[in-house]
């Protein structure tokens, strides 16, 4: 449940941000304000379920390529192989903090051995 959490407060963040960029009628920024609001409320969800150094960098991490590579394929950013690159470590940085924070190891909780 955190990471689908963490998925939706990104989705939410790579909107607001671009809508930050974009945005100039009244209901635009309505939108972005929504999204704003959202987005934390998702980020702040996923940190019942994750700890909250994994869920905030996860968040960015997944913001930082949505909204890069959306500003690449909308708005007429030029494509870099060096951007590629660091999405691509982004992705493998963010699937480490995943497979790190699955189950709790056994002596997690307190108990004795």
């Amino acid at each position: 449940m955190g990471w689908i959490n963490v998925a939706a407060a990104a989705t939410f963040e790579i909107l607001w941000v671009i809508g930050l960029k974009h945005a100039s009628a009244g209901w635009e920024w309505a939108g972005t304000l929504v999204a704003i609001v959202l987005s934390f409320l998702f980020l702040i969800r996923a940190g019942e379920y994750l700890p909250v150094g994994t869920s905030y960098a996860a968040f960015v991490g997944i913001g930082t390529i949505g909204t890069t590579v959306l500003d690449m394929i909308f708005f007429g950013q030029p494509f870099q192989w060096s951007k590629m690159a660091f999405i691509i470590m982004l992705i493998a940085g963010i699937s480490g903090l995943h497979m790190a924070s699955g189950r709790p190891r056994a002596n997690e909780g307190g108990e004795q051995q």
